[in-house]
This record gives C-alpha cells, sequence and structure tokens, in this order.
C-alpha cells in the first residue's frame, strides 16, 4: 500500500481563490445601485437641503470664534479656552466669573477645574453640583475623571465636593 498522496481532485475538493480573486468578486457584487439615494427630484433637492443646512450649523459652532455679534460671555469663555494650559487660565476664569457668573458647560466646568486658584474651583464644584442634581449637565468621562483627582486631593472641602457629584 502506498502513502501517495491523491490530488485535489479526486478528494472532490475544489481550487481555493486567491485573496485578489475574492477581493475581486466582492468589489463585483456590490453595485453603486445599492447605495442609498434619495428616490426622485425633489427627494433628492431635500437631502441636499438638508446637507447644507447640517454643514452650515456646523460651520457656525465649530468656526465661529470670533464673530461679529458674539455676546461677551461667548468670547470670555473663548478667553477661557484659549488659556487652558497657560498661566493666564485663571485671570481669564475670574474674568468670567465677574462677568457671566459660574460656567454652565462640561468644557466650561473643565476649565474652572483646571485652575490653580481654589476659589474658582469651588465656585466651579458648587454650580457643577446645582447642574447635575437639576439635570441640566451629564458629567462627561473628563468631568469624572477631574472630580476623582479632587476627590483623593489634599484640601478636604473640595475632595468631598466632588465625591458628593460623583455619587449623583
Amino acid at each position: 500500500m502506498s502513502c501517495e498522496r491523491g490530488g485535489d481532485d479526486e478528494r472532490g475538493e475544489r481550487p481555493r481563490l486567491s485573496w485578489s480573486e475574492l477581493d475581486k468578486r466582492r468589489g463585483k457584487a456590490r453595485s453603486p445601485a445599492s447605495e442609498r439615494r434619495p428616490r426622485g427630484a425633489a427627494a433628492e433637492a431635500r437631502a441636499a437641503a438638508g446637507a447644507q443646512s447640517y454643514l452650515k450649523k456646523l460651520d457656525q459652532q465649530l468656526f465661529a470664534k470670533g464673530a461679529k455679534n458674539a455676546t461677551p460671555g461667548a468670547k470670555l469663555a473663548d478667553a477661557v479656552r484659549d488659556a487652558l494650559g497657560t498661566p493666564g487660565l485663571d485671570d481669564a476664569c475670574r474674568a468670567y466669573l465677574a462677568a457671566v457668573g459660574a460656567p454652565a458647560t462640561p468644557p466650561l466646568f473643565a476649565a474652572f477645574l483646571d485652575a490653580r486658584d481654589r476659589e474658582l474651583r469651588v465656585a466651579a464644584l458648587a454650580a457643577l453640583a446645582e447642574a447635575v442634581a437639576a439635570g441640566g449637565v451629564a458629567l462627561t468621562a473628563g468631568l469624572r475623571s477631574q472630580l476623582r483627582v479632587l476627590a483623593e486631593g489634599a484640601d478636604d472641602e473640595l475632595a468631598e465636593r466632588a465625591e458628593e457629584i460623583l455619587a449623583t
């Protein structure tokens, strides 16, 4: 008896395709008609108008820095964001707090919690506790991280406030 190995054809197996052949078959199977497109001229016009308004809204939100009719609060908020990571953060936060009041959005809360001045962090924690209790602000991962760092800090008052916010 010989241990001769029979060919693939004898075992009923078909020849295997190479990866490039498989990719070619996949590419041919997908047709451009399978894309989701609006049907009709009116639907296509509505889709184009919707896309344009969405892009315009994004442009205004993302790139409206220094807009002509920006409110003083928006200008001060931009100044706080620009001062992140610089020695001028405390001054920018103080100016915002004096003119507008306590921060109301997660990015501003985060900036105030980064400030070196203890009073700015206390004001931010008080406002954040009120906003979270009222349901107006959801804690982001970044805010939770900052609160955990404050909760483990040496300042007992800041630690207690941070723990209370994290517990809610």
